[in-house]
């Protein structure tokens, strides 16, 4: 069922499990990070300690500890484990494991904690087949994503669970994380000396991922045995680091540090490093979609009226990903990296419509003015609708003085444009298009 059951916590990893399985926390005091869900009376803690039972959505970037929680808070009270992966996991699979914790409640009063590791996967229908249990607390659901649930989870689930943020861990909590795997009879066991110079390479590495952390650590291991060296150096991190960065792309986990450079690269102007990232995420086995969609976000965000050309460019980026597929595609999505990333870059169009959005937000919205309203039904000219407003293309200019916006935002600017590029000519007009309508002549 693409996952895994056991009664209470699973059975304890083999020797030959992955240090970071074998150093999973086997109870809170084991945990890192987390202080500001994890202290005394906190919410987290409460779940764990099994005071307060309710499902949760633990939202946060890999290697923080979702997966952990969910089982500490399934070996509370001996309650029974089951994980199952939105990856692979389909309603019958679900369906079932929901009948099973409804014949295993009746027959032993015993509690069911279902964890679905990337939850955000699960389709509207995988998730609504879950709410029934989920209300009756048939089980109590332990929903891991990487993605803002309020996003990705309906709202029924959503309002039914209890939505934690988990943070990237501190450099101070990976080394903590290292130090125990180190020593730890369940880890390496003291076998190897750690250089202070590696153990800060590694904590580099983690970037806030405990299981990145652990994966490299294992892997520098791997190369002392085979080095028979008595203690992991920065020459053996090193030499690791790149097997370990390339393992983790393929796996996903360094999805997020690397689109995040794409797209800073671009924003950065530097079309060298651009392609660098592109070539990763292309190796790695990235879904050439998600590099394309990126693509059309960044043209408008960073780009803008800048090149009025670099949206059109990346949407047939995108077009050409859906109509051919890879390997074809990845040139289209070359082009569209090189022509957004030489390209002039403004921030206008994202500025100027978030301003206009936290106004909306704050209650500055006001009414329609009449002569704006619509005026094709029967009665709007009873009502004052569309009466008195004047048709632009009547003048020769296309352009005349009329109010638009409501009373409340007359004059407000949203957008300003920028001095790079196409939007150099902008900033020269749009002054002028307000003088018009405005009517300040001035």
């Amino acid at each position: 069922m693409g996952g895994e059951a056991g009664q209470g916590f699973a059975p304890e990893p083999s020797a030959t499990a992955p240090l970071a399985v074998r150093m999973r926390p086997l109870g809170l005091d084991e945990v890192v990070g987390q202080a500001h869900l994890l202290a005394a009376g906190a919410p987290l803690r409460r779940l764990v300690e099994g005071a307060a039972p309710a499902s949760v959505l633990l939202y946060g970037p890999p290697g923080t500890g979702k997966t952990t929680i969910a089982r500490l808070m399934a070996g509370h009270g001996e309650r029974h484990f089951v994980a199952l992966s939105a990856l692979s996991s389909g309603v019958k699979e679900l369906r079932a494991v929901i009948e099973e914790a409804r014949r295993r409640r009746e027959r032993t009063g015993q509690t069911t904690v279902l964890f679905i590791d990337e939850v955000h996967r699960f389709s509207k229908t995988q998730q609504d087949a879950l709410l029934g249990a989920v209300e009756d607390r048939l089980v109590l659901l332990v929903g891991a994503t990487t993605e803002n649930p309020s996003f990705s989870v309906v709202t029924p689930l959503l309002s039914r669970s209890l939505v934690l943020r988990l943070e990237s861990l501190a450099d101070d909590d990976i080394g903590v994380v290292l130090d125990r795997a180190r020593t730890d009879p369940r880890g390496l066991n003291g076998r190897f000396g750690l250089a202070e110079q590696a153990r800060e390479q590694l904590v580099r590495l983690a970037a806030g991922d405990a299981r990145r952390a652990l994966t490299a650590l294992e892997a520098a291991a791997d190369a002392a045995t085979a080095l028979a060296a008595e203690e992991i150096d920065t020459q053996i991190v090193r030499t690791v680091v790149e097997e370990a960065s390339v393992r983790y792309d393929r796996a996903g986990d360094q999805h997020y540090d690397v689109i995040s450079a794409f797209i800073k690269s671009i924003r950065g102007s530097d079309v060298d490093a651009a392609l660098h990232y592109l070539a990763r995420m292309i190796v790695a086995g990235e879904d050439p979609r998600f590099i394309a969609r990126r693509l059309m976000v960044h043209a408008s965000e960073d780009v803008g009226m800048a090149d009025p050309t670099a949206l059109p460019v990346a949407v047939a980026a995108a077009q050409t990903v859906a109509l051919i597929g890879m390997p074809e595609a990845r040139l289209a999505l070359a082009q569209a990296t090189v022509h957004l990333a030489t390209a002039p870059k403004s921030n206008a169009v994202i500025r100027a419509v978030d301003a206009a959005m936290a106004d909306v937000r704050g209650g500055a919205v006001g009414a329609v003015p009449p002569h704006l309203r619509d005026g094709h039904y029967s009665g709007a000219a009873r009502l004052g609708n569309a009466i008195g407003y004047r048709y632009p293309h009547d003048v020769p200019d296309g352009v005349l003085t009329q109010q638009y916006p409501p009373d409340e935002l007359v004059g407000r600017d949203y957008y300003q444009p920028g001095e790079h590029g196409a939007e150099r000519a902008l900033a020269e007009r749009v002054p002028k298009l307000r003088r018009v309508i405005r009517g300040d002549r001035g």
